[in-house]
Parts: structure tokens; C-alpha cells; sequence
């Protein structure tokens, strides 16, 4: 069983990413849980066709801790496992706290012992918080993948996501995967993050190219492989699936300088000016 954590600069698109590549393992054959780690508890809603999906942080709250794990996992496209973490009532509490709880609790109810091929971690933003870096600090998860793109505040928020693994790469055993790179067509992006990826010592796993279709697919509640399984785009996800099944490249990352960062953005972001 892999066991994946991806993170990135809130809004970069890690959901929507996380759901369309998980939809492609699954049409692979892989079984798989996602395990959203966001307050919004919107990380399984594309593979639960919009269902709200029951957070195990609220069930805890309304059931007490007597709960069965099909209070908290509900199966969705692929037969996906979907459990959201929840957070606290707004101005109360610690969110990342709901990651370590949720985590806790699929363990104590043997989600883990399934015969499971991947778990994916969708991660809120930034390692900031000792909740949010609870699954690279624990060593829950062994892999990382960075989702960015040319936007300079995205490859800052990668580094810093960078610099967490660095800090938890001994104790907890967790590596670097690769940068997966959400395009926002920014100019020379495939070469920015090219040699931002090989600053760090790792590789641009996937380039994913914008496409509206992602928009239609999200508006129909669905993945692009649920919602146009022939349309160019679900090829991307499928390339991008097989790329992680594939991978073997995992590493220490060596995160850089604010200057040397503030460098590569300069010299891809000016070609062709």
C-alpha cells in the first residue's frame, strides 16, 4: 500500500487534481481511499458526484466515539473510499487537529487493512501547521507530490512544502515524488517549473495543461474521466496516473534560497519578453 500526501498553495488546485488522478488509477484497477484534509471538506466531492459527504470530525460530535467506519467512508466513482476530516465549529479549535483525529480514528476502524493500493492525503495549503504536517511528520505518508505552477506565489508556497519534508524526512521517513504542474498558462511555464524541479533535486512529474473541460466536469459534479472519458484531457490524468504508478524517483529535497528562487522565476519568466 502507497500512502500519498499532496500538497500546494491553497487554490492551486490540489482537489481537483487529486480526484481526477485518483479516478484514473481507479479506472486502472487500483483500490484506493482519499482522505480529505481540509475544513471545506471538498476533497471527495467529484468522486461522490456531490454528495455532502458526512466529516468524521462531525460524526464524532453527533454519534460520540461508538461509530462504525461506514459512518465515516462512503464509496464513490471506481469504488473510491471517500472520508473528509472535517474541522472544528468556525473560531473554535485547531483544523489541523481534525487531520490527526480522522487518521487516528481510520486506523482504530481498520480502513487501513483493506486491501488498498493507495491513500491519498489531500492536504489544505502549506506545512505550517503541526496538524496539517501531521501525515509527512508521523510518517503516514511515505510519498509526496507538489502540485504549483509558473505563478510565483505557487512555487514559493512549493519550496516552503519543500523545506517541511526536508525538516520530517529522517524521522518520519517521507520523500519527495515530484512537482505535478496545474497550468494557469503562465508564459514559459513548462521550463519554470522544469528547473524549479531539478532546483529541488526532483522531476516535473506531469505538466497538466488548463482546459475548460476540467469546469465542465466540476459544474456535472464529476471527474473529467466520469464525465468525457474520451476527451484529451481525461488522457492527461491518465498519463499523469500512470506516471505516480510508475514512479521510482524519490527523494531529500534541497529547497532554495528566496534569491535563487526570485532567480528562476526571472530568467523563465522573462524569455521571449
Amino acid at each position: 500500500m502507497r500512502q500519498i500526501a499532496i500538497y500546494g498553495k491553497g487554490g492551486i488546485g490540489k482537489s481537483t487534481t487529486t480526484q481526477n488522478l485518483t479516478a484514473a488509477l481507479a479506472e486502472m484497477g487500483k483500490e484506493i481511499m482519499i482522505v480529505g484534509c481540509d475544513p471545506k471538506a471538498d476533497s471527495t466531492r467529484l468522486i461522490l458526484n456531490g454528495l455532502a459527504q458526512q466529516t468524521v470530525l462531525d460524526t464524532l460530535r453527533e454519534e460520540g466515539e461508538d461509530i462504525e467506519l461506514e459512518n465515516i467512508l462512503k464509496p464513490g466513482y471506481g469504488g473510491i473510499r471517500c472520508v473528509e476530516s472535517g474541522g472544528p465549529e468556525p473560531g473554535v479549535g485547531c483544523a489541523g487537529r481534525g487531520i490527526i483525529t480522522s487518521i487516528n480514528m481510520l486506523e482504530q476502524l481498520g480502513a487501513y487493512e483493506d486491501n488498498l493500493d493507495y491513500v491519498f492525503y489531500d492536504v489544505l495549503g502549506d506545512v505550517v501547521c503541526g496538524g496539517f504536517a501531521m501525515p509527512i511528520r508521523e510518517g503516514k505518508a511515505e510519498e509526496i507530490y507538489i502540485v504549483a505552477s509558473g505563478e510565483m506565489m505557487a512555487m514559493y508556497a512549493a519550496n516552503n512544502i519543500a523545506k517541511g519534508v526536508l525538516k520530517f524526512a529522517d524521522s518520519g521517513g517521507t520523500r519527495l515524488g515530484g512537482i505535478i504542474c496545474n497550468s494557469r498558462k503562465v508564459d514559459n511555464e513548462l521550463e519554470m517549473l522544469t528547473a524549479f524541479a531539478k532546483e529541488l533535486g526532483t522531476q516535473l512529474i506531469h505538466f497538466v495543461p488548463r482546459d475548460n473541460m476540467v469546469q465542465h466536469a466540476e459544474i456535472n459534479k464529476k471527474t473529467v474521466i466520469d464525465h468525457d472519458p474520451t476527451h484529451a484531457q481525461a488522457e492527461e490524468y491518465r498519463v499523469l496516473a500512470r506516471a505516480i504508478d510508475d514512479n521510482k524517483m524519490f527523494v531529500i529535497p534541497k529547497p532554495m534560497s528566496q534569491e535563487r528562487l526570485e532567480e528562476i522565476l526571472m530568467e523563465h519568466g522573462l524569455l521571449g519578453v
